[in-house]
């Protein structure tokens, strides 16, 4: 089994190398941080202001369309079924491309994050912020490409959701009544906890919301996965 994730780490990294749309969605916001962090000062601007949106919205576009793009575009050029004739089966291939996936972007967010200016106990927490945000998306993701039957399908899917969860955060900071339904959202959540590091508290509607939403992608992403594969 171990040997069999390993596999599908190494042919997603060898893959990603060659495909500049997935590349781009790994390293867009990295870099956009570190030239806005170092280029633009504006008198007043909330301390990691770009920091702290480019994280959001990483956390809402690159795992979600990552994780949908790849399972899809497989399923289209029948790749799935080439792996498991080599005895890979779906849990492994889906955990191997997760693995793979999670460990881009926390390398991501992990330069957002010292680009920003945190250090020490900061950038801890803000690493495990980005961590709960990562996990949910790519499960969203993965819900999305495993129930698409192609990449048209998966893309037609996922833009409405990664406009969703990676622009209401940095609406909400304009429009109250934005912000009043971006709160119920993980993106919204994880924007309000990072702007916040220096008091950091774990709030019980915090926990209440990201589990609510870790729930119903869960259930949506098992729906997928039974439609998909259990009848195989």
């Amino acid at each position: 089994m171990i040997y069999h994730i390993f596999a599908v780490l190494w042919k997603q990294l060898k893959d990603t190398l060659k495909n500049k749309a997935i590349l781009i969605q790994f390293v867009m916001f990295p870099g956009l941080t570190i030239v806005m962090e170092k280029a633009v000062e504006i008198p007043g601007m909330q301390e990691h202001f770009f920091a702290n949106l480019f994280a959001v919205m990483y956390v809402g576009m690159a795992p979600l369309t990552a994780m949908s793009t790849i399972i899809a575009e497989e399923k289209e050029k029948n790749t799935l079924r080439v792996l498991q004739m080599c005895n890979v089966n779906a849990f492994e291939y889906l955990v191997g491309n997760a693995i793979y996936i999670l460990a881009i972007c926390m390398l991501g967010s992990s330069v957002i994050g010292l680009a920003g200016g945190y250090r020490g106990k900061e950038l801890l927490v803000f690493m495990l912020i980005m961590l709960v945000g990562h996990i949910i998306s790519t499960l969203a993701g993965g819900a999305i490409g495993v129930w698409s039957s192609n990449q048209m399908t998966a893309t037609s899917m996922t833009v409405p959701l990664m406009l969703v969860f990676s622009f209401l955060p940095m609406l909400s900071f304009f429009n109250e009544n934005i912000a009043k339904v971006a709160k119920f959202f993980y993106s919204g959540q994880l924007y309000s906890m990072v702007n916040s590091l220096s008091a950091f508290e774990v709030r019980t509607e915090t926990v209440l919301i990201l589990c609510g939403n870790l729930l119903v992608i869960a259930i949506c992403f098992a729906l997928a996965y039974q439609k998909a594969f259990e009848k195989r």
